[in-house]
């Protein structure tokens, strides 16, 4: 009898304890991630079960690999003046066109800012985002046709420094049943002599 209320108390005592476990476990994921914040909102440099094609992942990662490329060019380096840069587009040469892409590039452009310490690069605003910037912001004197009031002057155009380089990439794919092969293609173009200075790829393969 004594043995049989001893394994009752026993298995009480197990039971409890494990209830107490779980209530521990239960309370610490609750305070270290309340509202379940890591699911909903997962780290932008971890691949998604959820999901299929480009990631966020792919984004930060050429970034990092063409900073680092670009940024060990001798030219860039060895030159005693700063490189002018105006940061273009992405062509998209998939075979679907409907993803805008340009954020690898703005990634890439934040990127070269946050590493480029010594501004060898002078990364210069695109002139469509500047006048319109400049139509929005600056403070327009009216002028009719002869010069007096009546009428709106036309923005100001871009003055001071003149990009002399151009940012800009291509991408292509490679569909297959189960894949996707994807090549981003980066290239630094010299504006006035028309040749490349640079030229870089980031390539991956994804799930579709």
């Amino acid at each position: 009898m004594n043995s049989h209320k001893t394994s009752i108390s026993s298995l009480v005592a197990v039971a409890g304890a494990t209830a107490a476990l779980l209530l521990g476990s239960a309370g610490c994921r609750s305070t270290e991630d309340p509202g379940g914040y890591s699911r909903d909102r997962p780290p932008a440099d971890r691949l998604d079960r959820r999901d299929r094609g480009l990631q966020s992942p792919d984004v930060l990662m050429a970034a990092d690999q063409m900073a680092e490329s670009l940024l060990s060019l001798p030219e860039i380096n060895a030159s005693p003046e700063r490189l002018t840069v105006v940061v273009d587009r992405v062509e998209n040469m998939t075979t679907t066109h409907r993803q805008n892409l340009d954020i690898f590039l703005e990634q890439l452009r934040t990127e070269l800012f946050r590493r480029d310490q010594n501004r060898r690069i002078q990364l210069i605003t695109d002139r469509a985002v500047l006048r319109d910037i400049q139509s929005r912001e600056l403070e327009q004197r009216p002028q009719d046709e002869f010069g007096g009031a009546g009428g709106q002057r036309t923005p100001p155009g871009p003055a001071g420094i003149q990009p002399d380089y151009a940012l800009h990439a291509q991408v292509m794919d490679l569909p297959n049943r189960g894949t996707n092969y994807y090549q981003f293609v980066f290239t630094l173009s010299d504006l006035r002599a028309r040749t490349d200075i640079w030229t870089d790829d980031y390539s991956v393969r994804v799930a579709r």
